[in-house]
Order: structure tokens, then C-alpha cells, then sequence
């Protein structure tokens, strides 16, 4: 099903729209998940072990999700990149609404044994594989669609979708935690993951009337067409361009799971937030951030992606032990502004301009499974690991968080690096990015020959 033929300005919002809703709609499905590994499914699936344990479990499972994004960001990235974008961000969109359907209806280990233990990782796999897929189609469809010199602020639409799917995903869990400990355990917490079912049905409605990406079509059958497996392509000639790409995105990747979800599971085992004050925590945040991410976003079409990138990271660096002194007090409105400082502010100064800064790196014939492959595997190797890593850094110092903070500043410089060496793309038309590497400068190709020999 395709909508009527429209004009470039009117796809272009369409496109954004579809974008955002599908992206929210997604990551609502992904982010439920890590809030229940926070709360509940270590006792649902894991009681055998102590609360500790259990919880380190439930974000090992949350961490095996990630492993599979890759693999489905490849999958996607392949035929999004043969036979179309729109169809990859249908598929994936089905896949996870099933999996993240199929969670809610689990029977618990009390009733089957360790065989609800398996089941709960096949479903999280399958959402892996799918999520890994719908970041990079929803990142390049919005880039391919946008009006001249505003790249970085309509890419930046489905960026946008994933606080937005935090708020949902939060919000739900924070009207089923007010239930009952018991009713909570028994049925509540798997009302969020029933629930997906209707939002899935709205985010098909919209992507099913969006149109196929017209720089896609008009690379498709052309010269530049990849007359071999994108991934082959991207390797022999992005290799450099993808080590950076993981090496830039550690640090937002990493902060972001420590606001979204690891943040709930230590907030709440201090003793000094209840389950509601720190999911409340997290929406405010996160709700800020919708907005922030697209005025970051629209800076860098300005100023360019990588000052305001790079100028997230310093952020990120700076902000990681106060962050844990803030939380530390013991005070629900500190516990916001920390969260506010870390995810609304620096870290939407990373994610604004991301989406635009990694897409220009790639030609259109490879740019779904290019970025696609950079950023899920630097999601699969950092950011999924988080929470588990976090859990167990802070256990070492007896409940003391100053070691993971320290652990939290090295990937930031690390990305600071990454960021700094990367080539950027400064040309105006989205058009000129449809070949490899027209439109950087030269001092950017010079950087691109540095990034492939750091590559090897």
C-alpha cells in the first residue's frame, strides 16, 4: 500500500510524522523491557536467586536484546538498501509488535520452571532484531526527505521518537506500579507489553501511507546501485568510517541507558525513591527532551554537527559525578534536575545532530546498512551491557557509584575522540551525498584516510 504521489514538502512531513510515531511507537515496545528488568522480572522470571543476582540477570537478558540488533540492523540495512526503506519499517515494526505482544502473555517461572526464563529471552531477541533494523531505515527515510539545508533537524524527527517511546514506556509502568505489590507481580506489569498492540496499530497506519524515499528510487537500478551485498561494500570502503562511528556513539549510548534505565534500578535500591518518584524522574526528562533533541538538531545545520556533538560530549564528561551526587541526596526534585542535566540537555546536544552526522557519512546505495551496522554494534558492545556493567560496578564499592562514574567519563572521551576524527559532510543537497564522498572537503577526505588506517 502506498499513499497518492505528493509533492517533496508535503512527503517531507509525512515522512516526519511517520518517522517520529514509528520511532516512539518502537522504542516504546524496547524500553518497557528495560524498565521491567528493572522492576519486576528479576522476582517474575528470576526468583531463585537474591534480589541483587536476579536483577543482574534481568538486565543480562535486557543486554541480549542489544546482541541481536546488530544482526537485524544488518538484515534490514540489506534489503533496505536493494529494495526499499519503506518496506523494512513495516516488517520491523510487525516483528516487534508480536515479540513485545507475546512478553505480556508469558507464563512466569513459577508456573513452567527455567522454560519461561527461555522464552522471555527469545521474545527480547526478536525485539532486538527488530528494533535493529527500524533505527537506521527511520534515520535515513527522514534525511532523504528533507528540505535543502535542514538535514540535521528533519532526520533528527526520529530521534525525537525515542524519549517520546520513553514517556509512553514509563508512563505506563508508573500507573501499574501504583497497584497493589501483589496485583503488580501477578498481572500488572504485563499491561505496558499488551498495551504495544495498539500503539503498533497506529504506527502502521501511518508508515503504510508514506511514500518511498525519492533519493532511494532514484539510486535504485542506477550505476550506483551496489551490484553486490551492501555490507561487503560498506566494509571494503566505510571500514574506517564505521570504527569511529562506535567509537562516537559509546558515550551517548551509554548515558542514555544510565537515565533511562539503570538510573531506576539504583534510585530505588538506595531506599530513598519509591518505583513511581524515579519512573516520574525519567518521563520529566525524557518529555524534555523531545523538544530539545530537534533545537540541538537545527543548530547543527547551522554551526555544523560535529562543534555541537562534540560539545554534548564535554557535557556528558563533565556531568558524570555530579550526576550521582545529585541522586545521592535523597531529593526527587535534584533527582530530576540531574536527569534533566545529563538527558535533556547533554545528551540532546549528542543526539540532535547524530542522526544527520552518521547518515552523511555513507552514499545513499549503502547508507541504510552503514549506519545501521556502526550504530548497533556499538549499541550491542556498550550501551545494551550498561545496566548489567552499572549493577555491578556500584556492587564492588558496597552501593558506592563513584567507580561507574569514572567508567561513564572514559567512554565520553573516548567518543570525544571518535567524534573528532570523523569526516563531515558539509553539502547542502541531500542529492550530492548519493555517490561516495562528494561534497567533504578536502581536509574531511584526509581525515577519512586517517579513520581507515586507525581501522587497520
Amino acid at each position: 500500500m502506498s499513499g497518492p504521489v505528493s509533492s517533496p514538502q508535503a512527503q517531507a512531513r509525512r515522512v516526519s510524522v511517520a518517522t517520529f510515531i514509528g520511532s516512539a511507537v518502537e522504542w516504546y515496545d524496547f524500553f518497557i523491557y528495560g524498565t521491567a528488568a528493572a522492576l519486576v522480572l528479576n522476582k517474575v522470571f528470576f526468583p531463585e536467586f537474591d534480589a541483587a543476582v536476579g536483577t543482574i540477570l534481568a538486565f543480562v537478558t535486557f543486554a541480549i536484546g542489544w546482541l541481536a540488533r546488530p544482526i537485524g540492523g544488518l538484515i534490514a540495512g540489506h534489503f533496505g538498501d536493494r529494495l526499499g526503506r519503506k518496506r523494512m519499517l513495516v516488517i520491523t515494526m510487525l516483528v516487534m509488535g508480536i515479540a513485545t505482544f507475546a512478553i505480556g502473555l508469558l507464563p512466569t517461572y513459577g508456573q513452567i520452571g527455567v522454560a519461561a526464563s527461555i522464552l522471555l529471552l527469545l521474545a527480547r531477541i526478536a525485539q532486538g532484531l527488530a528494533v535493529g533494523g527500524e533505527y537506521g531505515g527511520s534515520v535515513v527515510m527522514a534525511l532523504e526527505t528533507a528540505p535543502k539545508g535542514r538535514r540535521g533537524l528533519w532526520a533528527s524527527m526520529p530521534q525525537a521518537g525515542i524519549p517520546a517511546g520513553l514517556v509512553l514506556g514509563t508512563g505506563a509502568f508508573f500507573v501499574v506500579a501504583s497497584l497493589p505489590q501483589a496485583a503488580f507481580l501477578e498481572w500488572g506489569w504485563r499491561v505496558p507489553f499488551l498495551l504495544s498492540a495498539v500503539l503498533v496499530g497506529v504506527g502502521l497506519f501511518v508508515r503504510l501511507r508514506i511514500e518511498e524515499s525519492r533519493t532511494f528510487q532514484q539510486v535504485a537500478g542506477s550505476e550506483d546501485d551496489p551490484k553486490r551485498i551492501p555490507a561487503v561494500e560498506v566494509l571494503r570502503n566505510y571500514k574506517g568510517r564505521i570504527v569511529l562511528l562506535m567509537l562516537a556513539h559509546i558515550a551517548p549510548n551509554s548515558f542514555f541507558y544510565l537515565s533511562a534505565t539503570f538510573i531506576i534500578a539504583y534510585a530505588t535500591g538506595t531506599g530513598s525513591y519509591t518505583s513511581q518518584q524515579a519512573l516520574a524522574a525519567v518521563a520529566i526528562a525524557a518529555a524534555l527532551e523531545i523538544f530539545t533533541i530537534p533545537l540541538f538538531a537545527a543548530l547543527s545545520d547551522r554551526v555544523g554537527r560535529k562543534p555541537v556533538y562534540i560539545g554534548g560530549l564535554i557535557g556528558l564528561a563533565i556531568l558524570a559525578f555530579p550526576f550521582f551526587l545529585l541522586v545521592n541526596t535523597g531529593s526527587f526534585g535534584l533527582l530530576v534536575l540531574a536527569l534533566i542535566l545529563v538527558l535533556s540537555i547533554a545528551h540532546a546536544a549528542v543526539f540532535g545532530p547524530q542522526a544527520s552526522f552518521f547518515s552523511e557519512l555513507f552514499p545513499t546505495s549503502v547508507r541504510y546498512t552503514g549506519l545501521s551496522m556502526g550504530y548497533q554494534i556499538a549499541g550491542a558492545l556498550f550501551g545494551g551491557p550498561l545496566p548489567a556493567i552499572g549493577t555491578a560496578l556500584v556492587a564492588v564499592l558496597a552501593g558506592a557509584p563513584w567507580l561507574f562514574a569514572g567508567y561513564l567519563v572514559l567512554t565520553a572521551l573516548i567518543s570525544i575522540v571518535g567524534a573528532a576524527v570523523l569526516p563531515q559532510n558539509r553539502s547542502d543537497d541531500v542529492d550530492a551525498l548519493t555517490k561516495p564522498s562528494p561534497g567533504v572537503s578536502e581536509r574531511a577526505a584526509r581525515l577519512d584516510k586517517a579513520a581507515r588506517g586507525i581501522a587497520g
